[in-house]
């Protein structure tokens, strides 16, 4: 029997049952990918990460992703999710750590007491028409913008409640060439600069309650709107949470909290037993 260390963290969260819940599956070698994408499946939350040690001692890891559905090139709160079971309990002397991923480069994490910054690519998209999308995707609300990102279609709404009021239509989303919707809006309601929420059913997250990766492309689209390279953004789902944002040229850092939730182990049964 092969047992895999695991923890559930709440990731942008500094309120316990807040925020983004992510899994974190510690190991010592890679396994099959049907077996990763089982295991996420399992543990049926919108992200599971797993973390294979490269120079633990330097802070090296691999890390990967992967939704229910499908594996995904980047995703924010689960980076946030494993660097902190790394910071907190499995490598409590580091204070950085730098993950290789398959698809999005070396991604680093600097912890600033109990905040941990994350320096991602920004996604700079482009704006597209509102007539190019579907009217039924719309109803009951009215877009201002789009705005096309490398995997996700922002759509700007007139005001944070018409972003929490928003009901996509899920089985046309799911058919839209694009991993997400995201709709935001100004966020002085909130107290921060702007509001949001993810969309997701094309891989398998109907609603995530707080997207970082969604982040790389809100920061770009709203930094111009703005004014401004630094942003404090809301994701308000029903497990919402806060994120900051500070532009430096190509790169964005995301900051957030997180809260250990669980830990475990998942048991694998060897081949043949």
């Amino acid at each position: 029997m092969k047992k895999l260390k695991t923890y559930q963290i709440d990731a942008f969260a500094s309120e316990q049952f807040t925020g983004n819940p992510a899994a974190v599956c510690l190991l010592e070698n890679w396994l099959p990918d049907a077996q990763l994408q089982a295991i996420a499946a399992a543990n049926n939350l919108s992200e599971t990460a797993f973390v294979l040690p490269i120079a633990p001692e330097e802070g090296r890891f691999a890390l990967r992703w992967f939704t229910p559905t499908a594996e995904v090139k980047l995703c924010g709160h689960a980076t946030l999710s494993a660097a902190h079971v790394l910071f907190m309990h499995e490598l409590p002397q580091l204070q950085q750590v730098v993950f290789q991923t398959r698809f999005s480069g070396l991604l680093h994490v600097t912890r600033q007491g109990d905040t941990y910054v994350m320096d991602f690519p920004l996604d700079v998209g482009s704006e597209i028409s509102i007539d190019s999308l579907p009217r039924e995707l719309f109803v009951g609300a009215q877009p201002l913008s789009a705005w096309k990102g490398q995997e996700d279609l922002i759509v700007r709404l007139p005001d944070a409640e018409a972003v929490a009021d928003y009901r996509p239509p899920m089985e046309l989303l799911a058919t839209l060439p694009y991993r997400g919707l995201i709709t935001t809006a100004e966020g002085q309601a909130y107290g921060v600069d702007f509001v949001s929420r993810f969309f997701g059913p094309a891989v398998g997250v109907p609603e995530d309650p707080v997207t970082g990766s969604a982040h790389t492309s809100l920061a770009a689209f709203w930094a111009p709107i703005l004014g401004k390279t630094h942003m404090q953004a809301r994701q308000i789902s029903w497990r919402p949470g806060t994120l900051g944002l500070a532009l430096t040229g190509k790169r964005v850092a995301l900051s957030g909290k997180a809260l250990t939730f669980l830990v475990g182990e998942i048991w694998l049964q060897e081949e043949g037993g």
